[in-house]
């Protein structure tokens, strides 16, 4: 009997212990659900919601034409939640019945896998409940469009499951035209236009409220977003047609001589307004790019200079253009050093204006050195007074500081410094500012602020306009500049520069060759910067161009007239046609006899047109056909036409892209294209026998 009341009682124990337990237990859970529900649940989306920043959609930089120089469009990653309630009820029945016609539409897309893999895929998150499934990365707008149309998808994201991260990318549509000027936006990295006008492009972040689940990733919560305000659009003052024009012809001639950089700049006389601003320079695998900004960098000018030194020596009334300087050869020695032309020309007694034409350095050195060497500030204070020692203010940022020495400056300052830099040494100042000082003479003395940008827009409605800027009404008197124009189209005419000369319009400018250091090795290289300033046409300024080209060390040709002239020469002839010559005389054609071969292919309807609009005189040996070949014999120009076959690769080297793409795609060819231009090469010879699907590989020039 002892025994059973032992157990009964240890039984009575344990059943109250586990009662009160009970009860603590409920009691707690009331507190939890009544009491502390609302911190804790608090604490809960504390721990998974977050409010992040929505990028506001940047500003759009457009040419002055409206073309998109840089802009900003939507790319999407697709994820997809598959633990979706739309996707899970009724025991996954619309995920099942959607599946088939969803995959077969994503292979059509993305191309990239077949239907059933597809399948597999989608199947595979499902079956795992990944609630965050990485569909595609990086989609275009225009796939993001057509995805929304598909199967399931339409249906919405409650019921479908896809999440849609929409992100912001900046794309330059005309890839490296002005890409320095414009500017970079990779990684917060901005230069240019991008980066002088940061605060307008902008525009304001918006607001959005996420919930991470497993695996980190974060899902947008309905109905908590607030939107970004976009950025405001730039409207600049370049012209893509002259910029395309500056780059070619300076890239050209950067190729052509193996040169480590340079820059050419397009400026509109009577504004000041940049047209086209071109920086290159040579990577380490050879290739050129854009890659600083030579224009508002400085360095030693070389012979450009001299024309602030013509100024000054007119201005003062010290000598006339038919002065007598002594060239003595062209060598000079004063102060144990020796001043050389960079050109033999042999020549001793000259008119101060011929020795501006030849462009002698013993000849500049000396009219200074005469009328300056006992007060040389007065020099310093003219070039002060062409703002020489200043930035030229363009609303660009990186503009660097230009170094005009002074007496004062006992350490730079020496009894050569004077003459040194009455012909471009001793100071540095930047090709911006070399054009600025030249496009003032073209402007009858008036020197205008260069700068890029005309107009800044919201939604289309003007908020600020920005007009031409006179920074000097007068940089010397009306009879100085216009000596200072007879100095400029003589040495076109007559001088360094003769070879440049038009038939169809007058030039005026300064070739300058000037030797620079090569970094710690100095001047032992033997590197040479080459450089053209000037206007056309001379007789009615339109446009200012300067071209500054640094050489490789021990270049073959490296002289001012031979290697920017040239380039000065290409530009001045496209943009004289593309917009000075619009409204004129349309027969702006070189009078003299093309010896170039040339040979062209394309659709005979439009070589046609173009030869009978030009008045081109051809031979038309055979009419029938709708491709034709359009090239020279002898001196005539030919034209044969023949018709493609359907079994045999056609010819299409010659043509541009636009044609041989039409003609090889018409015969279910696959065409991938490299380079632009016209074609040179094509993997499957003419003549041969081709499959319909087959990739035939096409370069260009």
């Amino acid at each position: 009997m002892d025994v059973k009341k032992d157990i009964l009682w240890r039984v009575y124990l344990s059943f109250i212990l586990m009662a009160v337990a009970g009860v603590f237990i409920l009691a707690k859970a009331v507190v939890i659900q009544n009491v502390e529900g609302d911190y804790l649940r608090g604490m809960s989306d504390s721990l998974h919601q977050r409010i992040i920043e929505l990028d506001a959609e940047r500003g759009t930089i457009f040419s002055e034409d409206g073309s998109m120089l840089s802009t900003s469009i939507p790319q999407f990653d697709m994820y997809i939640d598959f633990m979706a309630d739309g996707l899970r009820e009724k025991k996954g029945k619309r995920f099942k019945e959607n599946v088939d016609s969803l995959s077969i539409r994503l292979a059509e897309l993305f191309g990239d896998k077949s239907s059933s893999e597809y399948k597999r895929l989608l199947q595979t998150g499902y079956r795992e409940k990944d609630r965050y499934f990485l569909l595609r990365k990086k989609m275009s707008f225009k796939e993001y469009q057509q995805l929304r149309t598909f199967p399931l998808v339409r249906l919405g994201r409650n019921k479908s499951g896809f999440i849609p991260d929409k992100k912001i990318i900046r794309l330059n549509p005309y890839k490296l035209l002005a890409y320095r000027t414009i500017g970079l936006l990779r990684d917060k990295n901005k230069v240019g236009l991008e980066l002088t006008y940061d605060e307008y492009l902008t525009g304001t972040a918006g607001q959005r409220l996420v919930r991470f689940i497993s695996g980190g990733a974060s899902v947008p919560v309905d109905n908590f977003e607030v939107e970004p305000e976009n950025g405001k659009d730039i409207v600049t003052t370049l012209d893509v047609n002259i910029q395309d024009v500056t780059e070619s012809a300076l890239m050209k001639m950067m190729v052509g001589n193996e040169a480590e950089h340079g820059c050419a700049i397009v400026m509109e006389v009577k504004t000041g307004k940049v047209k086209a601003i071109a920086n290159l320079g040579r990577g380490k695998n050879g290739n050129y790019f854009e890659d600083y900004n030579y224009a508002i960098t400085p360095s030693e000018p070389g012979s450009t200079f001299k024309l602030a030194t013509m100024l000054t020596v007119l201005e003062d009334k010290k000598a006339t253009l038919n002065t007598q300087v002594d060239l003595n050869g062209g060598v000079w020695k004063i102060y144990g050093s020796t001043v050389y032309d960079s050109e033999k020309h042999g020549l001793n007694r000259v008119t101060l204006k011929e020795a501006f034409e030849h462009s002698s350095n013993v000849g500049m050195a000396k009219i200074a050195w005469m009328h300056y060497s006992k007060n040389p500030n007065k020099f310093i204070k003219h070039l002060s007074a062409l703002r020489m020692d200043t930035l030229t203010g363009i609303d660009l940022k990186g503009e660097i500081k230009p170094t005009i020495y002074k007496p004062s400056n006992k350490k730079n300052w020496s009894n050569t410094t004077l003459p040194w830099m009455a012909f471009g040494y001793n100071l540095t100042v930047t090709p911006l500012q070399v054009l600025t000082l030249y496009n003032a003479v073209a402007n009858n003395g008036k020197m205008m602020k260069p700068y890029l940008v005309n107009e800044i827009k919201k939604d289309g409605i003007m908020l600020h306009s920005f007009t031409p800027t006179v920074v000097k009404d007068s940089i010397c008197s009306s009879a100085t500049i216009k000596q200072l124009k007879e100095c400029l189209e003589g040495v076109v005419l007559n001088g360094t520069g003769k070879s440049l000369k038009s038939n169809c319009y007058s030039i005026a400018g300064k070739t300058g060759t000037a030797l620079v250091a090569n970094g710690s090795r100095g001047y032992a290289d033997k590197v040479y910067q080459s450089s053209f300033a000037g206007y056309f046409p001379a007789d009615d300024p339109q446009y200012s161009i300067i071209v500054v080209i640094k050489n490789k060390p021990h270049a073959a040709n490296f002289y001012g007239g031979s290697v920017a002239g040239p380039v000065f020469r290409e530009i001045a002839d496209q943009v004289y046609t593309l917009k000075v010559n619009r409204g004129g005389d349309n027969e702006y054609v070189f009078k003299k006899v093309d010896s170039s071969n040339y040979n062209y292919s394309g659709y005979t309807k439009d070589i046609k047109l173009v030869t009978d609009e030009l008045n081109f005189p051809v031979n038309n040996m055979i009419s029938e056909g709708n491709w034709s070949k359009f090239f020279k014999q002898g001196n005539t120009a030919v034209i044969t036409s023949q018709r493609s076959s359907t079994k045999q690769m056609p010819l299409v080297i010659g043509m541009g892209l636009k044609d041989a793409i039409y003609l090889c795609e018409e015969l279910g060819m696959k065409v991938i294209a490299r380079g632009r231009g016209k074609v040179t090469s094509q993997s499957i010879p003419a003549g041969q026998k081709f499959n319909r699907g087959q990739i035939v590989n096409i370069q260009l020039n």
